[in-house]
């Protein structure tokens, strides 16, 4: 990256992170993400009743999580953009199509990033009551980074086919949902019955849940890591080209 694309990013990233908090809507997103992985935590995964130095009630409940917060936080990036019809103005600027990509997703999941890094709290609690393993918890949090970022790349790229926030919003949910579900097991069972099993591995190689798993158990598989890599590539990369027709519109 030239140092030009590098500060073009920057400003991008810059003034969609200050949009973020100059509204009210990242403290409400930021309190009702740390609320619900409290009590997906504490209440719904036993955290107590465990009786185990680990965080695994925590990263369990990540999938679900983010399958509707992420795309609530990015659902908005580019279909703004049209709604009010400043993409028009934001694509003739001199800066590359690829760059207000890469800055707007950047600033997101900075966003993203902040907001999972406020759980701190619940590594010094597990700290307090036990011995965990923290190069475990550490690459927890990085597997739960690489989901949210995994996420975001599908909502950065349905938010560019539509203005409408709502539709972007649903569109990521669907697709993010399937994959969670292409791998899991009453799925591929299901599919065993009428495709052949080349195709079933396939679909249940799309699924984010295997490559999570191994970040949970302490894990940094490079296959994990490139699978997670090649969703925000593709995401991003079909952004552009959908960026692109309308441009040419």
């Amino acid at each position: 990256m030239s140092p030009d694309s590098f500060r073009n990013v920057w400003t991008i990233a810059k003034r969609e992170l200050t949009g973020y908090f100059n509204s009210p809507v990242a403290y409400v997103f930021i309190v009702i993400f740390l609320l619900l992985n409290g009590f997906f935590t504490f209440m719904l995964g036993g955290f107590f009743e465990r009786g185990e130095a680990n965080l695994n009630s925590f990263f369990t409940w990540h999938p679900w999580l983010y399958l509707f917060l992420v795309p609530a936080a990015g659902m908005r990036l580019w279909a703004e953009e049209r709604r009010v019809g400043t993409l028009e103005l934001l694509l003739t600027m001199p800066i590359a199509p690829w760059e207000a990509i890469v800055g707007k997703f950047a600033a997101c999941w900075a966003f993203l990033a902040l907001a999972l890094a406020l759980t701190f709290p619940v590594v010094f609690t597990v700290g307090f009551l036990g011995a965990p393993d923290f190069g475990t918890i550490l690459a927890g949090y990085v597997g739960s980074l690489l989901l949210a970022g995994a996420y975001l790349a599908v909502t950065v790229m349905t938010s560019a086919l539509t203005r409408n926030q709502v539709i972007s919003f649903i569109l990521s949910v669907v697709i993010c949902f399937f994959l969670i579900l292409c791998g899991w097991e009453p799925v591929t069972n299901l599919l065993v019955r009428w495709a052949p099993d080349w195709f079933v591995n396939t679909v249940a190689a799309f699924s984010v849940m295997p490559h999570f798993a191994g970040f949970q158990r302490g894990v940094v598989d490079l296959r994990d890591l490139v699978f997670f890599g090649s969703v925000m590539v593709f995401s991003l990369f079909s952004t552009s080209v959908i960026l692109r027709s309308l441009r040419g519109a």
